[in-house]
């Protein structure tokens, strides 16, 4: 009974050594198999990388991640490691989750956190103004805008209003609404004044340019051409819209009516 015992066990013990042999056998064979194809390290996207994330951040936030693949499979200038020398450079664009991280993807530029969105249809047209022609720094992207002209009518204007005459007969300013309902898109900064000269001819110094900020508004095509002519022909004016406000379009104000409300 004791040899039949000592024989089981003998049998089991030499069956766990076949078994394992055969897995490290296997084992080898899988290392010797990707050793063969040469396996190159690169990255891949795993979750969007935002245009304008540094190459460092990406890493350091699982956005892109380490992985191996055969020489053979590894596309030309993927991207192999991430150190000092690059950790700082900036995404170019949005790069998709499943992409292969190429070099070239990354580049010194900072690129905006995103980029100004036009609604279907619509243009984006800048504007130039001065603080209290934008409301202060009340007015940010998402704001509705009234926007008002401030111009000097024509000739033919003339003619035709006697309320666009000063009592010399010349031409008076007059001022109505433009467009009265407009979206902003982006806010930006602007110089309202050509660049200064550091002196003046007197040797003085020349006083420094002032600095407005630059509205950008989305407006359809057509109403484009206006805006842009009033840009152009006249002086800008934006108001800050509430959602109820009743804007009356036709309403013309000059130096002879300012005053009756007429």
């Amino acid at each position: 009974m004791g040899r039949k015992i000592v024989a089981i066990f003998a049998a089991a013990v030499v069956a766990l050594l076949g078994v394992a042999a055969v897995m490290i056998y296997a084992h080898g064979a899988d290392n010797r198999a990707v050793a063969a194809q040469d396996p190159k390290g690169v990255y891949v996207v795993k979750t969007l990388v935002p245009a304008g994330t540094t190459l460092k951040d990406a890493v350091q936030n699982g956005l892109i991640v380490k992985t191996s693949l055969a020489a053979k499979g590894v596309p030309i200038g993927a991207l192999s490691g991430v150190d000092a020398s690059n950790g700082g450079l900036f995404a170019l664009s949005d790069i998709q989750p499943g992409e292969y991280v190429l070099s070239d993807r990354f580049g010194t530029k900072p690129v905006g956190v995103k980029a100004i969105e036009v609604p279907a249809g619509q243009v984006a047209v800048s504007i130039a103004l001065a603080d209290p022609a934008r409301v202060g720094t009340f007015v940010t992207p998402g704001s509705k805008v009234v926007l008002l002209d401030t111009y000097t009518p024509t000739e033919t204007s003339k003619s035709s209003s006697s309320s666009s005459t000063s009592a010399k007969g010349e031409l008076s300013q007059q001022t109505r609404v433009l467009l009265d309902d407009v979206l902003v898109i982006a806010m930006g900064e602007a110089s309202l004044t050509p660049a200064a000269q550091t002196t003046g001819e007197d040797g003085k110094a020349a006083p420094a340019p002032v600095m407005g900020a630059l509205m950008t508004v989305a407006v359809t095509p057509s109403d484009a051409v206006r805006l842009v002519h009033g840009i152009q022909t006249g002086n800008l004016y934006a108001a800050l819209r509430g959602a109820d406000a009743k804007i009356d379009l036709g309403k013309v104000v000059s130096e002879a009516s300012l005053f009756t409300g007429k």
